[in-house]
């Protein structure tokens, strides 16, 4: 651990002293946290969970051009609803999430937006941003809570992803949206999933606040993100988006054996 928590600080250096980041260390720095965060949230090792989530971020990933990246997708096994990505193409989606979907197409939606966070290199521009101190003590949480003495710090990482890779400003999410409906179009997949995720979002907000809270705290979301993808995939052939795939039986088959997996456990308050 400690080689470890060293090996992040050298880069963190590198980061907040404003040199460019490369791919080499992008990767490098994201199988690092994707470690420490696999180490700290549940995730579900179901093989044909694994598999299934996998097959349809690959999907989106591949046209993305970023083959340099080892795309991996996990499924978090949280009963709230969020999504987040780590630099270097981890990509995290909570089982809330998956299992209030209407549809394939919304959950490749998300997939698509979060791999824009990847692509647009949103959570490295964050960092480089970020102050010494204060980036110090989020990293140093993120990689040891242990050595964190107060609630708030210790629970930086949690379902809700951490601070540094979850939270982006609003041109950030709407540059995300506007990847995701590009990608998940090239991969043949409806992206009118996108804006009908947002709608799904927006309603159980108004009913069930609690459910959608950390989407909401980690993902600005207002309603001009609906009208914007809607604008954008109004640009597109009205024949070519009957063309793409809206649902399938794989999916079906995949959130069904989601749901049949012993409940999610609830999150202890942060």
């Amino acid at each position: 651990m400690r080689r470890f928590i060293v090996s992040t600080a050298a880069s963190l250096a590198l980061l907040t002293a404003g040199c460019g980041v490369s791919t080499q260390q992008e990767v490098e720095m994201g199988a690092q946290y994707a470690q420490q965060i696999n180490s700290q949230l549940p995730i579900i090792t179901d093989p044909e969970i694994s598999r299934y989530i996998n097959v349809i971020g690959d999907s989106i990933a591949r046209v993305t051009g970023r083959t340099d990246l080892d795309w991996q997708f996990y499924v978090v096994n949280a009963p709230e609803v969020n999504a987040f990505a780590v630099p270097g193409g981890f990509i995290y989606v909570n089982r809330g999430l998956i299992e209030r979907a209407q549809n394939m197409s919304q959950v490749a939606g998300v997939l698509g937006h979060e791999i824009g966070h990847v692509t647009k290199r949103h959570s490295i521009d964050q960092m480089q941003k970020a102050q010494g101190a204060n980036i110090g003590l989020t990293i140093g949480c993120i990689l040891a809570p242990a050595v964190c003495n107060n609630q708030a710090a210790g629970a930086l990482i949690n379902v809700g992803g951490s601070a540094v890779f979850a939270r982006f400003s609003r041109q950030d999410e709407s540059e995300a949206d506007a990847e995701g409906v590009r990608y998940v179009t090239r991969a043949g997949i409806d992206p009118r999933g996108i804006p009908g995720m947002f709608r799904v979002l927006l309603e159980e907000r108004q009913s069930r606040p609690a459910g959608v809270e950390a989407w909401f705290s980690t993902h600005p979301m207002e309603e001009d993100r609906i009208s914007k993808t809607e604008a954008q995939i109004a640009q597109i052939s009205p024949a070519v988006l009957q063309s793409l795939s809206r649902d399938s039986q794989n999916f079906r088959a995949f959130q069904n054996r989601l749901k049949s997996l012993p409940a999610a456990p609830r999150q202890a308050a942060r």
